[in-house]
């Protein structure tokens, strides 16, 4: 199996989207995480929905977690709001490496090697043209670990 025969459709985002539109498809999908594209559409990070969450929870609840259990229902169910007017490119992380990418001749197992080094949910598989890369689709760690699984005959085909 090559990473182009495993890559998927993916919802992607851009850094100009909207956050809070942003944080409801990864809810909505039950997305682990988005792949972030920049403004030509090259991979640029990956969002993952962990990093979404964090930006909920004020700093005064992460640095004491008591506190949460003192904050009441109606200011929780208010966290939301901190995407309210915000970009997905402000809510990734200040140093945000650049997302996993494979070659669409990379096998499954070399694209299982880059996940597990970079302990990220999604690698996004692009190839080299001379406009840049273009995304080609995306592969999960799940959807990678099913193939994989059916593959060796461990669990059935879908």
């Amino acid at each position: 199996m090559r990473a182009r025969e495993l890559a998927v459709d993916y919802e992607t985002v851009d850094v100009d989207s909207d956050a809070l539109a942003a944080a409801r498809l990864m809810a909505e999908h039950s997305l682990p995480g988005l792949l972030v594209l920049d403004r030509r559409g090259a991979p640029k990070a990956v969002l993952p929905a962990a990093e979404m969450i964090k930006l909920l929870v004020p700093n005064y609840v992460v640095e004491d977690p008591a506190l949460a259990a003192v904050v009441d229902e109606a200011h929780a169910d208010r966290l939301c709001l901190a995407l309210v007017g915000r970009r997905v490119g402000d809510c990734l992380p200040g140093r945000a490496a650049p997302p996993p990418v494979a070659d669409p001749d990379d096998t499954a197992l070399e694209v299982a090697a880059l996940m597990a080094r970079v302990h990220s949910p999604v690698v996004a598989v692009a190839e080299r043209t001379k406009d840049g890369p273009r995304l080609l689709g995306v592969i999960t760690a799940s959807h990678l670990l099913h193939r994989l699984l059916t593959r060796t005959g461990t669990i059935g085909a879908p």
